[in-house]
């Protein structure tokens, strides 16, 4: 068997769309408050803020952590976001990461991304995961993707059930 690790930029991204009930600075409030990612999430993958009260995300190269659960990576772990982009009420952005042995942060190459929009129904939501930092060998290893589209179709039916309901 052979596999292709040559994975172009295109083929190495998923996006999904949503228009959310709620204004962008609505969405992006939520998308800025660690305590409340596992809201997002539409299985238990992400379990919750690693902080008590964790800090609001304020800025570039922020790292917040979070408790991560996933039968396939052994059960519980932790990951360490490091942020990468942060527009107001536009994009967010971060690289799940993790402390290495030397106690530097060490990502994978893969990012999630949100970028909103005004809509007349409140909010357009893109929601992207990208891969194409990831070394080859590593993705194939991993898996990569490590879900369908039809996950970020649910992961964004999830925020905008928190976001909704937190507007209402």
């Amino acid at each position: 068997m052979t596999t292709d690790l040559h994975t172009s930029a295109e083929t190495a991204r998923l996006h999904a769309e949503h228009t959310i009930r709620a204004t962008p600075e609505s969405v992006f409030a939520l998308l800025t408050d660690p305590s409340k990612h596992h809201l997002t999430e539409p299985t238990d993958w992400v379990r919750g803020s690693l902080e008590t009260d964790p800090a609001r995300i304020t800025e570039l190269d922020q790292v917040f952590g979070m408790e991560m659960f996933h039968v396939n990576a052994g059960g519980r772990y932790e990951m360490h976001n490091r942020v990468l982009v942060l527009e107001p009420d536009r994009a967010i952005s971060w690289a799940p990461s993790q402390y290495g042995a030397d106690g530097t942060l060490q990502g994978g190459g893969w990012i999630w991304r949100y970028d909103l929009a005004p809509d007349p129904a409140g909010s357009r939501v893109r929601l992207t995961f990208d891969w194409t930092a990831t070394p080859p060998q590593l993705a194939v290893e991993l898996g990569f993707p490590p879900f369908e589209k039809e996950f970020l179709d649910r992961s964004l039916a999830a925020l905008a059930d928190a976001v909704e309901d937190s507007s209402a």
